[in-house]
């Protein structure tokens, strides 16, 4: 296993891993306390600081899990990093006009506090806007962020598939009132989706020392291969929440892209998988690339791909997007 290293967040001076361990989909779902503290003790022991989570992942219950793994790992908080992020509410607390897609100061404020019972932590270092609300001024969202980062709630703010243009309303919000400015963004960035992280916020790192924590490496699975003849039983695509993703998994042209890049894993000696992870840990803006795993073989399998990092030469890299590119959005 090659040695893990670490990135600045952004123009911060916090250093993440460059893969990361997310809960999203997996912790609850498939993945109980036991199987989290398995997990997160091999990313751990692999070099892994950096572990993502969300508020609506399992409606709670997914920083539940993740709480208590972390109480029985019992390690120094000063060694890991965990996030969460707010916008769409929890339906096991009911109905209410003002707990649901939204990022009004109620809702943020206490949101945050129920994060914090829910993972038994005083503070959460790193909290997003988990999507942008049309119908909340940026002003009140980044005032409430700021009041929250002040109370020592949470160390860093930042957004979630924000646009260039609402990050950058919200930042000079931020440097003009000298309030806490959001660090990072987390947006999907794969093989298949470029164009947001490539070209819509190329601005904003020089400007603003944007960060990313990207998420979905491996296009749900699609990356993988493992949804050329479908979908699978026991995948994550068979989980019955995730039938939405179905035609998207089962895409034709972009299997037969995964298809082609079989041969230039095995030159690398590696899965198209490892490849596809170290590819997006390659782009220098991104701090951290976001793995998900519902096993520890198949974490330190993703974990294979820091070794194929230092093999991909410029020429591989632009066999690699000749194939996938035409397909990217």
């Amino acid at each position: 296993m090659s040695t893990m290293h670490y990135r600045s967040l952004g123009r911060s001076g916090l250093r993440v891993s460059a893969l990361s361990l997310g809960s999203w989909v997996t912790y609850h779902n498939q993945v109980d306390a036991a199987a989290a503290v398995e997990m997160m003790a091999a990313a751990h022991d692999a070099g892994v600081n950096f572990f993502d989570n969300a508020e609506v992942y399992a409606g709670g219950r997914s920083e539940e899990v993740m709480g208590l793994a972390l109480q029985q790992l019992k390690w120094p908080r000063l060694n890991y990093i965990v996030s969460t992020k707010f916008f769409w509410g929890l339906d096991r607390d009911g109905e209410a006009v003002n707990r649901k897609d939204t990022l009004n100061r109620k809702y943020l404020m206490q949101a945050m506090d129920g994060s914090l019972r829910r993972f038994g932590l005083d503070h959460i270092d790193l909290v997003y806007c988990h999507r942008p609300d049309p119908n909340t001024p940026i002003e009140e969202t980044a005032r409430a962020m700021n009041d929250i980062i002040v109370q020592g709630k949470a160390l860093y703010w930042g957004t979630s598939e924000w646009s260039a243009a609402d990050i950058r309303a919200a930042w000079e919000l931020c440097d003009r009132h000298g309030w806490h400015k959001p660090v990072m963004e987390q947006p999907e960035y794969n093989l298949f989706r470029r164009k947001r992280v490539e070209q819509e916020y190329a601005r904003l790192y020089q400007d603003t020392g944007l960060g990313l924590t990207t998420w979905s490496p491996l296009a749900s699975g699609l990356l993988t291969g493992k949804y050329s003849q479908g979908i699978p039983e026991g995948s994550r695509g068979a989980l019955p929440d995730m039938a939405w993703m179905h035609a998207k998994l089962t895409d034709a042209a972009r299997n037969a892209a995964v298809a082609q890049l079989q041969p230039l894993a095995r030159e690398l000696g590696c899965s198209v998988a490892q490849l596809a992870i170290a590819w997006a840990a390659r782009n220098p803006r991104v701090s951290t690339v976001i793995m998900g795993a519902s096993r520890v073989s198949q974490l330190q399998d993703n974990l294979g791909a820091l070794a194929v990092l230092p093999k991909l030469s410029t020429e591989l890299v632009a066999r690699i997007e000749a194939v996938t590119a035409p397909l990217a959005q």
